[in-house]
């Protein structure tokens, strides 16, 4: 309300003015019927001789009329405290009051005339005189009664009726205990009060002792609750009210009274919790008891259960209003005496607003029942009471002596009997009861909802409680619908739905998603070095009451708990997988944990949408393979090629399930297409291999090493002697070395290298496409038994373009089948495109290689030691841990 743009008070006030012209008629009306009431009272019991009788009312007590007046006095006390204490409305009207008497220096220019603001203002004038200035009560006993006052006052027999009346009630008050001090008792003591100070302005009389027996009834009630959070305190009314008492209430008795509602607050706030677990027993037991008695049969019942029905439904209506009592006066205290709650009397005070909406679920629940009972009970009594009348009628016709007081009697009787004979309205109880006489309410709650939802949170236990909750805050609807200063009802109802839904979500709903959440990370990454997790030592959490919850109904929108962890959950999944594709399978491990711990449904985000894992595509190998061959080193047992070296802190690497990812993307007809470049490369490179082996300096140390290996074979055990290779090895350094520091052979042993690379890529190619026919062909559930389904939709006589998609199927189907059953044998390919060109004549040079093979595996193995020696060593350039291009 601080927070109002400017004009927002003026506008509030604006729509406001309407009802407060309502409030003044009704008041106004309500002023109207008391001084009726009142003036037919005076004529009844009329003192005056010479004024005309209506009836004999010697004897006649009207309570039920002095009971109805009060209520009228009630309501006028209500409006009273309602208007006379609402701080901003007295700010707001001010405001509005201001902006009038501004509009009076050029009424033109707002297109006012000047006659009518006129009016307008007296108007205002009037509606604050009359309603805002929290004297409406006083102006009525004061004012209205000023043109009957003067006869009134003098009435002798009213005054002793309007006394007794009030004795009567006070002695009545009074004996009751402090634990059936339920509502109407206490509205009572309002009504009494207010009746005291009428009673004193029409007949100027002051009975003390009746004064002191309302003021000490301030030890059994601190306050009244009259709507809402409205308080009446009693000492602060009379006073008020009664000025010249004031001499005889010392102020010592005066704060002894406040001492004392201090003290019952501190008790009652002390107490709240062993209250609450007495009235949840009682409550308990009462259930138990109706559900009994009500599955009997109402068509077999007799009297005894009848009066045992009524005894509990009277019960649950008692207890509904004790806790109501409570739960108001506690609350609305705490306000008003600015005195801080403990978190238990909160989540006590939670309780009871649980417990009496399940006592209101348990009479909603067997509404016809109980309706079919109280229509029994209800006859039941007519039938009582026209008997008793029955009975009081007939000694009063066999009385003989005739009188007109013997008249009124039996009419009244007769009117009391036909007034029963039909259904118990409100009207017809009144009538009885006056011919019988003639014959003889949240707003102070917005701090409990952050404690009260975090206590459930917590403990997790009874959470069936919280749909008892939502449905005593949709009680509020019904007040808030009424509301007149905004442009519509659904402004305050959107805005209260905002504010519980805010601390609903802050208090169990966000906690919940998270802690879900990050058990589910620390069970995915609990291969990791984490905290203890052990249940037995750090115990476990257990979500499964919250998420098991039923979804519960708010204004116009259903909160299932469930269905919102597992939208943030989806939300979390999806957008943490879109920021970081390499982390889809962690997410979908989690996906499918949340499922299996917590039974939630999480919707699958089909990301990535492509596989993450091709690493470099096929096609790029391909184009490149002259480049890809020098830079990546193959390992042979795990089939995987790994970069030489990278400028970054990792190196890349190849394996089959990124060629097979490869191959999915682009088919298998790309695996033939890539031998055939690697024929190409594999062909550059043997005319270069070619060229080294017809060189004139290695062809002549070969030809020299095969004459002394042929010569001394018998005496090496054919063996090729170490030295000898060793020696070649040494020798064709002399040769030249390369500004790298590489000699001939170094390059030949590179060369050759390359093409076993090459070689290996084939062979990976092969694997490759394997592993891809064996992903595909899962779905295939038995390769032995392969069905026709272009001959089942044949024989299903179905369409043409029907028969023509099942034959491409089965062509993919068989396709698919012999890909994985036979597999291409690339290596058998390359070999026979190459054997007849290594064995052509022109070439018997190349017949010389196995000779150079000892040499080059001493280079090898040199190579290899210094690339692995590295490894260890801050600069790794030409570090490395395999290099199987040699072997291959």
């Amino acid at each position: 309300e601080g927070n109002l743009q400017d004009g927002a008070a003026q506008l509030l006030i604006s729509r406001m003015l309407r009802h407060f012209q309502e409030l003044s008629c009704f008041v106004k009306r309500c002023e109207q019927v008391a001084v009726q009431i009142v003036e037919q009272l005076a004529a009844l019991y009329s003192s005056n001789k010479d004024a005309p009788k209506v009836i004999n009312a010697t004897g006649v007590h009207f309570q039920d009329v002095f009971d109805h007046l009060g209520d009228i006095l009630v309501m006028l006390v209500t409006l009273d405290e309602i208007l006379g204490n609402h701080s901003t409305l007295h700010d707001h009207w001010i405001i509005y009051k201001r902006t009038v008497k501004s509009v009076h220096h050029d009424p033109a220019k707002f297109g006012v005339e000047w006659g009518k603001l006129k009016n307008f203002e007296n108007l205002l004038s009037e509606l604050e005189n009359h309603l805002l200035a929290g004297k409406i009560l006083q102006k009525m006993v004061e004012q209205s009664f000023d043109g009957t006052k003067g006869s009134i006052n003098k009435n002798v027999c009213l005054a002793e009726e309007f006394n007794c009346y009030l004795k009567n009630s006070v002695a009545e008050l009074e004996s009751k205990p402090i634990e059936q001090m339920d509502c109407d008792n206490q509205l009572l003591w309002v009504k009494l009060s207010a009746l005291y100070v009428l009673n004193f302005n029409l007949f100027g009389t002051m009975d003390k002792k009746l004064f002191k027996q309302l003021w000490d009834l301030n030890k059994k009630i601190p306050t009244v609750t009259l709507v809402g959070n409205v308080l009446w305190f009693p000492e602060q009314f009379l006073l008020a009210h009664l000025t010249h008492m004031a001499k005889l209430i010392d102020k010592k008795t005066q704060q002894s009274v406040q001492g004392r509602r201090q003290t019952y607050l501190q008790q009652k706030a002390q107490n709240l919790p062993k209250e609450t677990q007495a009235f949840c027993l009682q409550a308990c037991l009462w259930m138990v008891q109706m559900e009994t008695s009500l599955k009997q049969d109402s068509t077999v019942l007799k009297l005894e259960d009848l009066n045992h029905r009524c005894d509990l439904f009277l019960q649950g209506v008692q207890y509904a209003s004790e806790i109501s009592r409570l739960l108001k006066t506690v609350t609305n205290l705490h306000v008003t005496l600015a005195k801080p709650m403990t978190k238990t009397a909160v989540l006590a005070l939670c309780k009871l607003v649980e417990l009496l909406k399940g006592i209101q679920h348990m009479y909603h629940r067997h509404y016809m029942t109980i309706a079919e009972s109280v229509n029994h009970v209800v006859q039941h009594l007519e039938f009582q009471a026209l008997h008793i009348i029955a009975t009081a009628k007939k000694g009063v016709v066999q009385d003989k002596r005739y009188s007109e007081k013997h008249l009124d009697i039996l009419s009244s009787l007769v009117l009391a009997e036909k007034a029963l004979h039909g259904p118990g309205t409100k009207e017809r109880r009144l009538i009885s009861r006056l011919a019988l006489s003639t014959a003889n309410q949240l707003k102070t709650f917005q701090s409990f909802w952050p404690i009260y939802f975090g206590s459930l949170y917590e403990n997790k236990t009874d959470l069936h409680r919280l749909l008892y909750m939502f449905c005593a805050l949709r009680d509020c609807v019904y007040a808030m619908e009424k509301t007149k200063h905004n442009t519509s009802p659904e402004v305050l109802k959107k805005s209260f739905d905002k504010e519980i839904f805010s601390y609903l979500n802050e208090q169990i709903l966000q906690p919940l998603c998270h802690k879900i959440e990050t058990n589910l990370r620390l069970h995915v990454h609990s291969h990791l070095q984490l905290d203890d997790r052990n249940p037995f030592r750090v115990g476990t959490m257990d979500f499964s009451p919250l998420l098991r919850l039923r979804p519960i109904r708010f204004f116009d929108r259903y909160i299932d708990i469930k269905g919102y962890v597992e939208h943030y959950l989806d939300q979390t999944f999806y957008n943490l997988t879109t920021v970081a594709l390499h982390d889809w399978k962690t997410y979908g491990e989690m996906r499918t944990l949340a499922h299996h711990n917590y039974n939630l449904s999480t919707v699958e985000d089909h990301l990535p949408s492509q596989t993450l894992e091709q690493g470099l595509d096929v096609l790029v190998i391909m184009r490149n393979i002259h480049i890809f061959v020098s830079k990546y080193l193959y390992n042979l047992n795990n089939q995987i090629f790994v970069e030489q070296s990278s400028n970054n802190k990792h190196l890349n690497t190849i394996n089959i399930r990124h060629i097979a990812n490869s191959i999915r993307t682009h088919g298998t007809g790309i695996m033939n297409t890539t031998v055939n470049f690697t024929y190409q490369f594999l062909r550059k490179k043997f005319f270069i291999f070619s060229q080294f082996m017809y060189d004139e300096h290695i062809k002549s140390r070969l030809i020299k090493d095969i004459r002394f290996f042929r010569e001394t074979k018998a005496q090496l055990d054919q063996k090729y002697s170490y030295e000898k290779a060793d020696k070649f090895n040494k020798g064709i350094r002399k040769l030249g070395l390369t500004a790298e520091g590489l000699s001939y052979l170094d390059q030949f042993r590179m060369l050759i290298s390359h093409i076993g690379n090459a070689m290996g890529y084939v062979r990976m190619i092969r694997s490759g496409g394997l592993h891809c026919c064996s992903n595909a062909i899962c779905f295939m559930p038995d390769l032995d038994d392969i069905v026709n389904f272009e001959e089942l939709c044949k024989e299903e006589g179905l369409s043409n373009v029907c028969q023509e998609a099942a034959h491409r199927l089965d062509q993919v189907i068989g396709n698919l089948v012999r890909n994985f059953a036979e597999g291409t044998e690339y290596f058998k390919l390359l070999v026979d495109v190459f054997s007849p060109v290594f064995r052509d004549p022109k070439n018997m040079h190349l017949r010389n290689f196995y000779i150079i093979v000892p040499p080059l595996t001493i280079n090898f193995v040199e190579h290899s030691i210094t690339c692995k020696e590295k490894m260890s060593k801050k600069n790794k350039v030409g570090a490395a841990f395999t290099d199987d291009g040699f072997a291959m």
